[in-house]
């Protein structure tokens, strides 16, 4: 074999720096968001169930729920973006109707409108909440409900934000790079990250009784 075929062979087998180090980043990120599952269940077990009675009730259960099914299948609609960008399609090769031809700028920013909608729910609901007298300093149900998914809110701002960064780029960008499409799929570990611990709160929080 030749030093040029040993080279392009570790090219290929190398694994990449990016997603290795994204990979690393979203472990400790896993560990932030355990301890706040641990504050939830701590102070829920010292509180007693009374407590968590009095103001679990005022979430409403089926708005969340729908929330919820918006950011669960933003995640399909982020993996599609993936694939577009594996094949090297920045953009669609059709008309807008038809989404077979979609590339991943279309799948990208449909994945941003839907994680808007969550994050503009989770306000709504916010709002709703502190109408209803349940704030952060209210009781400690309201401390760690407002925690737990507060953070969490942050975190898909932060990934809506790296959808408009990917989108903008590759945009002004005179040719979809392996780079970019380097850069498109760090971002969608990212989202399915958010997406996986959003489903863990969401049952924490509002299924568990």
């Amino acid at each position: 074999m030749s030093s040029a075929a040993v080279t392009a062979h570790h090219k290929i087998t190398r694994p990449n720096a990016v997603a290795v180090g994204t990979i690393v980043w979203l472990s400790s990120e896993l560990m932030f968001f355990a301890a706040l599952f641990a504050i939830y269940f701590t102070t829920r077990g010292v509180q007693g169930p009374r407590v968590w009675l009095e103001s679990n009730h005022l979430l409403n259960v089926p708005f969340a729920a729908i929330n919820t099914t918006v950011l669960v299948l933003s995640s399909v609609t982020c993996q599609f973006g993936v694939f577009a960008a594996e094949r090297f399609q920045n953009h669609k090769t059709g008309k807008m109707y038809q989404i077979n031809k979609w590339g991943m700028r279309e799948w990208f920013s449909l994945t941003f409108l839907m994680g808007a909608f969550f994050v503009g729910g989770q306000i709504y609901e916010y709002a709703s909440l502190v109408h209803e007298g349940l704030t952060l300093s209210s009781t400690a149900y309201g401390s760690v409900f407002f925690i737990a998914t507060g953070f969490h809110g942050l975190h898909v701002t932060g990934g809506l934000i790296a959808f408009l960064i990917v989108i903008v780029r590759v945009s002004k960008a005179r040719r979809f790079t392996s780079g970019q499409a380097t850069t498109a799929i760090v971002v969608s570990y990212y989202w399915h990250f958010v997406d996986v611990v959003w489903i863990a709160l969401f049952s924490a929080i509002y299924l568990i009784k």
